[in-house]
């Protein structure tokens, strides 16, 4: 496959899409009722204790929106104002490359993709909403994982990394449930970047409290993902807007505003450099994946005013330990040759986000949408893979 663009090719963000059963399937019989699909006005929804859900709006997803519906959208602008059913356009079926690893298979010999990491869609929505259960949360993580490893395996005849889940409320069960995904082959863990909700209230995953986890991180040798996810950050645009739940397809202009203002992903850094997790754990490898990176200029900006006026805060120059231990996927549209003056080269990587609809129809088109590299031919080609194949070891 290296002959579509003379150099092996690792996508850094896939997704398949959970069959209905995926969050139930492995449920101990106490927690039967806390998922449950239920129909209303001839709609599947899925609700969470008794909630029912709009943040994904077909959780079935037996139709879904085209692979790269929303190109133009991010390339273009919207001038012409359609709302975002008009942008998603028609729906299409579910295929079975969206549902399970062989034909997922042929499809990246399709698309000239040696690698990807396979991320699950709908587990986005668990942690948030049970956010006031712990127990649960990590009941119910387990038995996604379990369905995930049953039905796609972690390693797919070392091409596809479908990538578990790993809640953090109770470090003691973190660390079992990253030591189960290991045994079975996880290189990588995906992590949602936000505060950690526990029944004193949340706190930072990089606070001490939570060393435990991350040295066994780096004792198996294991990939931290932080993909974008509902990490809560609707509470706060609630002070300004009103209560609700986030519904990515209905943005309104504050919620607009407040996307591209605050980013989750940006906190997330911003904490692990801040209360020293970076620093304690200087091999810590973390991947920041489907949060752009147009944040990083103004994280770097504050982090080195606040290091110049306190450097006493710190165990080191925040930038210095986040440019070691961090790692960016930037979206297609977003300017390479800048993200490279301030983040080393081979510390960015792809990602195509296929099958969703934000993401590319043709992944290996992501190749072609970068220019201004000091050393495009072999910058290019870290970027596609050769990082990604290093930091995941694969």
């Amino acid at each position: 496959m290296a002959h579509e663009l003379g150099f092996s090719v690792f996508d850094g963000d896939n997704h398949l899409y959970e069959t209905r059963e995926a969050l139930t399937a492995y449920l101990p019989r106490a927690y039967q009722g806390a998922i449950q699909y239920v129909e209303v006005d001839g709609r599947t929804k899925i609700a969470t204790m008794g909630q029912i859900s709009n943040y994904i709006p077909n959780p079935t997803f037996d139709r879904v929106a085209a692979p790269g519906a929303q190109e133009d959208y991010f390339r273009k602008g919207n001038p012409e104002g359609k709302s975002h059913r008009e942008i998603l356009g028609k729906s299409i079926p579910s295929t079975p490359a969206f549902r399970e690893p062989g034909a997922r298979l042929e499809l990246l010999d399709q698309q000239g993709i040696d690698k990807s990491m396979m991320y699950p869609t709908l587990a986005s929505l668990v942690e948030e909403r049970f956010r006031e259960h712990p127990e649960a949360t990590h009941t119910i993580i387990h038995a996604l994982n379990e369905w995930l490893y049953k039905t796609w395996s972690f390693d797919y005849k070392g091409r596809i990394f479908t990538t578990p889940v790993i809640t953090l409320p109770i470090v003691e069960k973190a660390i079992e449930e990253l030591n189960w995904v290991v045994e079975r082959g996880a290189r990588a863990v995906l992590i949602r970047p936000a505060a950690v909700p526990g029944l004193r209230g949340s706190r930072s995953f990089a606070l001490p409290e939570f060393d435990p986890f991350w040295k066994r991180v780096c004792e198996t040798n294991t990939l931290v993902v932080m993909h974008a996810s509902d990490s809560g950050y609707s509470r706060f645009a609630n002070e300004w807007e009103g209560s609700g739940e986030f519904l990515p397809f209905q943005p309104t202009p504050f919620r607009s505003y407040w996307n591209v203002s605050r980013n989750p992903a940006e906190d997330a850094v911003a904490a692990f450099a801040c209360h020293g997790a970076l620093t304690r754990f200087p091999d810590l490898r973390v991947a920041m994946v489907e949060n752009g990176t147009s944040w990083v200029p103004r994280l770097f900006e504050a982090l080195s005013e606040t290091h110049k006026k306190m450097p006493q805060l710190y165990g080191e120059n925040p930038v210095d330990a986040i440019q070691r231990c961090i790692y960016l996927n930037p979206f297609w549209e977003e300017n390479l040759a800048e993200l490279s003056e301030l983040m080393p080269v081979d510390h960015l990587f792809f990602g195509s986000d296929y099958p969703h609809p934000e993401g590319l129809a043709e992944p290996l088109s992501y190749a072609g949408e970068h220019h201004g590299l000091p050393k495009p031919d072999t910058q290019i080609s870290m970027v596609m893979g050769d990082n990604l194949d290093r930091l995941m070891r694969a």
